[in-house]
């Protein structure tokens, strides 16, 4: 089985897929698929699809839908399989599970590439560490279950997902800046600026990116906008380090030419304390 969530939701056993066109079993089989080899209590599953407020027939009616999720299964794991559809899909004493490795789900796939990525950051291999955060973004193929109706549970998992995917950008692009890829990133910045214009983190990733390729106008400029823009929308000022880094680079600091050595964090991190 193959299960991606990082996208538009899919499912498939054997090259046939077994994602159902409902909205709620679509929901349930998304829950399911974050979860691989865990239960989920049925109260979980109950509140995903109806809230805090379940009607009545919740359970017979949720035990209808898994129902439908196993024939889908059946259908392709074929007559030939060695299990059933209820050993991949089972019932456990107050809840389900589906009895499928991890790495069949794209999401763990993306976190174990993230947790090596990390590893190799703090190490300072800086050139495996962007690898393997290349590798987990590549994963995504939009946003996550973008084609799912959300529940109060897998919003937060989904909130959860799209903070990650940020963060993982944020440090490989921190890696690519300690390899001395700044001309190369400028673009990108750019782009991500533009679609995050509060975000602190990627302003000041454009900011080095640019100071670093000779562009110090450029990169003040960054700031000078930023600014402005926090304090119409939201009234404050620039983070301590945004205002230490704004000032590293009127003074011409010679520490931000220099690249993060093992341990050492971002530039950015350089004028945190």
């Amino acid at each position: 089985m193959k299960i991606q969530v990082l996208g538009p939701l899919s499912a498939s056993v054997n090259g046939g897929s077994i994602v159902p066109t409902a909205a709620k079993p679509r929901q349930i089989l998304s829950l399911l698929a974050l979860s691989p080899g865990r239960l989920v209590p049925v109260p979980i599953l109950m509140e995903e699809i109806w809230g805090m407020e379940p009607p009545q027939s919740a359970l017979t009616t949720l035990q209808t839908y898994i129902l439908q999720l196993r024939r889908r299964l059946g259908t392709a794991m074929g007559p030939d399989a060695p299990g059933t559809a209820k050993d991949v899909l089972a019932t456990r004493h107050g809840g389900y599970l589906m009895q499928i490795a991890p790495d069949s789900v794209d999401v763990h796939q993306y976190e174990h590439l993230v947790t090596r990525g990390r590893g190799a950051f703090e190490a300072g291999d800086d050139g495996a560490s962007a690898e393997h955060f290349r590798q987990a973004l590549a994963l995504w193929r939009g946003p996550t279950l973008v084609d799912v109706r959300t529940g109060p549970i897998l919003e937060i998992e989904v909130m959860r997902l799209e903070e990650s995917r940020l963060g993982t950008l944020e440090r490989r692009i921190d890696a690519d800046l300690r390899l001395g890829r700044h001309s190369e990133l400028i673009a990108e910045l750019t782009e991500l600026t533009a679609r995050y214009p509060q975000h602190e983190g990627l302003h000041s990733q454009a900011m080095v990116a640019l100071y670093r390729s000779g562009r110090q106008a450029s990169a003040l400029d960054i700031y000078r906008r930023l600014r402005a823009r926090l304090i119409d929308e939201l009234g404050v000022e620039p983070s301590p380090q945004m205002q230490r880094l704004h000032q590293a680079m009127l003074a011409v600091d010679p520490q931000l030419d220099v690249v993060a050595g093992p341990r050492r964090g971002s530039t950015f991190d350089l004028y945190a304390a």
